[in-house]
């Protein structure tokens, strides 16, 4: 964050893969040696949306097949709902 915010951008896009999560089996895009903890996530979640200038966030690469249990896809929407709704960014939840 600290090289985005020194290079005075107007705004920047996150982009988030599912498979950077430790417990995101559902992809395994990443060796386990390089991934983080849902609260790392988190924790860099809240300082882009801090910074008031994140303008949108994406989200990529789960595999619901390889998700079973549906364990990876919660560990990443709570990983995202705690990163991103204490600065007042809009969580649309389904009913």
């Amino acid at each position: 964050m600290g090289a985005v915010l020194a290079n005075n951008v107007e705004g920047f896009w996150i982009h988030c893969d599912a498979d950077v999560l430790d417990d995101a089996d559902a992809s395994r895009g990443l060796p386990p040696a390089r991934r983080l903890s849902g609260a790392d996530l988190a924790e860099l979640l809240r300082a882009a949306a801090a910074s008031g200038r994140a303008v949108g966030l994406e989200v990529t690469v789960y595999n619901p097949r390889l998700d079973e249990d549906g364990s990876a896809a919660r560990a990443l929407v709570s990983a995202l709902i705690a990163g991103l709704s204490e600065h007042g960014a809009v969580i649309h939840r389904p009913a």
